[in-house]
C-alpha cells in the first residue's frame, strides 16, 4: 500500500513538474531568460549539498567531520579531472574510508 501510493505521488510530481517544461517552447523564450536560466543548476546544488556537508544534527555549522574532508577531497579532484564520475567515485570513496576510520 505504501509503495504504491510514493508511486502515485511521484508519478504526479513529475507530471507537474514536466508539464510547465513542456508547455514553455524554447523559441519563445528571450535570450536574456534563456541566459539567467543556465544559471539554475549553478545555484540550485549549493543549496542541496551544504546542508548535508555542513550541517550537524542541531543544525549548527560544523567543519571538523570526514563529510567535510570528503567534500574538499571530491573538490580538488573535480576541479583538477574536470570528470564528474571520478569526482563522485572519489567523494563516495572517501567518505566511506573516512566514516569507517574515524
Amino acid at each position: 500500500m505504501i509503495w504504491t501510493l510514493m508511486i502515485i505521488a511521484g508519478i504526479i510530481t513529475f507530471l507537474m513538474r514536466y508539464s510547465l517544461i513542456a508547455i514553455i517552447k524554447p523559441e519563445s523564450l528571450s535570450v536574456t531568460t534563456k541566459k539567467v536560466l543556465t544559471y539554475v543548476p549553478s545555484a540550485v546544488f549549493p543549496a542541496i549539498i551544504f546542508p548535508a556537508v555542513f550541517l550537524n544534527k542541531n543544525q549548527s555549522l560544523q567543519f571538523n567531520t570526514y563529510e567535510v574532508y570528503a567534500f574538499i577531497l571530491a573538490l580538488i579532484v573535480g576541479y583538477f579531472t574536470k570528470n564528474t564520475i571520478l569526482t563522485i567515485a572519489t567523494g563516495l570513496v572517501s567518505y566511506w574510508f573516512l566514516s569507517y576510520i574515524l
